[in-house]
């Protein structure tokens, strides 16, 4: 590094932690550093809203002290008018760290349906896709401590089993990248302040007032609760009991996966005996479940009800041949094969 790009380098260094000399800051900070405990370059994803923005702070003093590469991308969905403008805002607000956003953009038709649902999928597709070109496996998310409660309440509307209720882990792993939700322990009021600390401004999203859509119902929803003496430690206690509950399942899944399932030919597809299906209902729905999203590459899993319907099927015919999640199935004999749809 010259001796111009490392003054410059200093600056900055000194810029940013000169901001944890603030006593809120700080604290939220090493609460951060604590929940993150990690050791390799990572990107961060930012949309630019208050919990992002907050991220982005703390992620770049994290990587500072820890000595560590991070990139940071923001996914242009092009799903309103002023999209773009949007990103190249993020972009111009993420300067004051300093630090280079780099645009991903969502190209070809759009949805009409189910706009956020796939949304997501694409905007993981496009960092994963990234962060595998520069040969870095981690991406850091900005869910927090309210999402998690949203996806809750989302989830029972749905009738979603224990293991959707509680679907926001702090890790996850998708095509062998870690997705890490570092923030899940704040609170939207933490970031809030972190923001305004340190930017003074953000995107505000419309679509996060438009009651059309289930999160923002759900949203108000919790506001009320809130008012009439929602406890979030309560809550929160009430999460980690149930994750304890899930884990016992998890392993049982993953013992299933292990004895009843046969990856060939360089993971094309996957071959399930007939002990795989005769598990407790339970076991049998999560492991299809895993199957299906490993091999038809997607983050989100098939919806409950389809599953149930496929395992009905699977039971019930000698033969069958069906198509779900990116995925085609076959049952031949006592075995079902499941392939990636072409």
């Amino acid at each position: 590094m010259s001796p111009k790009n490392l003054n410059v380098s200093n600056k900055t260094h000194k810029f940013l932690l000169k901001k944890l000399k603030d006593k809120q800051t700080f604290q939220i900070y090493k609460k951060f550093e604590k929940n993150l405990n990690l050791n390799e370059d990572f990107v961060v994803a930012i949309s630019g809203g208050p919990d992002s923005l907050a991220l982005s702070f703390l992620s770049k003093i994290y990587s500072i002290r820890q000595n560590l590469d991070v990139k940071y991308f923001h996914v242009d969905h092009k799903l309103r008018n002023n999209s773009t403008k949007e990103a190249r805002f993020a972009k111009l607000l993420l300067k004051k760290l300093p630090v280079n956003l780099e645009i991903l953009t969502w190209k070809g038709k759009k949805p009409k349906s189910n706009i956020q649902s796939i949304a997501r999928d694409k905007r993981y597709e496009l960092l994963i896709k990234k962060a595998k070109k520069l040969k870095i496996k981690n991406i850091l998310l900005g869910h927090h401590e309210d999402d998690l409660i949203e996806n809750f309440f989302i989830r029972i509307l749905r009738g979603s089993g224990l293991n959707g209720m509680i679907s926001f882990d702090q890790k996850t792993n998708l095509q062998n990248i870690n997705l890490i939700r570092p923030l899940l322990k704040f609170s939207k009021e933490n970031l809030n302040y972190i923001t305004k600390k340190v930017f003074k401004n953000y995107i505000k999203d419309p679509s996060n007032k438009n009651d059309e859509f289930k999160r923002v119902k759900i949203r108000n929803f919790i506001k009320n609760l809130e008012l009439e003496g929602l406890d979030k430690d309560k809550f929160n206690l009430t999460i980690k009991n149930l994750r304890f509950a899930n884990e016992s399942i998890k392993y049982f899944v993953k013992k299933n996966l292990r004895e009843n399932s046969t990856i060939s030919n360089i993971n094309k597809f996957v071959i399930l005996n007939k002990n795989f299906f005769l598990q407790p209902e339970e076991v049998a729905f999560r492991s299809l479940t895993e199957v299906l999203k490993s091999v038809g590459k997607k983050y989100y899993p098939v919806r409950g009800k389809k599953i149930d319907k496929l395992l009905y099927q699977i039971k019930h015919n000698n033969s069958l041949i069906a198509t779900l999640g990116n995925c085609v199935i076959k049952k031949v004999n006592n075995s079902v094969i499941v392939s990636k749809e072409r």
